[in-house]
């Protein structure tokens, strides 16, 4: 097994951070400490992102019937994982998760618990293959039946918009018609302050994140049918009733393959 370095923060981990989980470091704490001392929304950010993520697959679940999901660009389990919620309200759900570090391969057993009814994979592989994707969760899932394919915020990690736009594509080109695309990234147009963080970042020598304009963020959704209300601010997309959302630099939606 690839050994895991500790002793140099890790994006994953310092997301895990953020989000109040405990599988990160001193160093990743130091890390993720700088980042909100120049940009204390980064939590809101990651939380959002992560709330999100929930209320999509509620949605998926309830309303749109889907009972199989491939969870691309997994990282570190947390709580209300995709298998969690979607199992929570359909026992019978069956969830592929994939991604290929080392450091979320040696958490995937918290990835692995399932209903007795349903049934969990983790396939430990790149985004950069989505045809070996395709077929490694064809041993799970039956990829004649409409399935949600989540990307959570790991294109802003493809250095190249038309790449990472190219990959959605070869994903969803593998899924039926019926199927679902939940996706939300960071994004330009939003918030100054989370731009100029997240740019300085990148500059560090860190694995860099890309944010992105929301209309190359809709242009992931190209040839689906958005569920309303569209590619919004995280928080905005169907938001539990009673809360006041504000817009973050988050974007995110749901589309549906014709």
């Amino acid at each position: 097994m690839t050994e895991i370095d500790t002793s140099v923060p890790h994006s994953a981990r310092i997301w895990n951070y953020w989000l109040g989980g405990k599988d990160n470091y001193p160093v990743d704490e130091a890390a993720g400490d700088a980042y909100t001392a120049v940009f204390p929304g980064i939590v809101t950010i990651a939380r959002s992102s992560r709330a999100f993520l929930g209320r999509s697959i509620r949605y998926l679940v309830q309303e749109a019937g889907v009972r199989q999901f491939l969870d691309v660009g997994t990282g570190l389990p947390t709580v209300d994982n995709t298998h969690e919620v979607a199992q929570r309200l359909a026992p019978e759900s069956k969830i592929v998760y994939v991604d290929n570090d080392p450091l979320v391969l040696t958490h995937a057993r918290a990835l692995l618990t399932s209903t007795p009814e349903g049934e969990t994979a983790y396939e430990d592989l790149s985004l950069y293959e989505p045809e070996n994707i395709l077929e490694a969760a064809a041993k799970t899932l039956d990829l004649t039946h409409p399935t949600a394919l989540i990307l959570s915020g790991i294109l802003g990690h493809v250095d190249g918009y038309d790449r990472a736009r190219d990959l959605v594509r070869a994903l969803l080109a593998g899924l039926p018609s019926g199927s679902y695309l939940s996706l939300n990234e960071g994004s330009r147009g939003t918030d100054p302050a989370y731009e100029e963080a997240q740019d300085a970042y990148n500059e560090t020598g860190a694995v860099p994140y890309f944010l992105r304009p929301v209309e190359q963020i809709e242009g992931y959704f190209e040839g689906l049918d958005l569920v309303e209300p569209g590619v919004v601010s995280v928080p905005l997309w169907h938001p539990e009733p009673g809360t006041t959302p504000t817009p973050i630099g988050q974007h995110g939606g749901l589309g549906r393959k014709p």
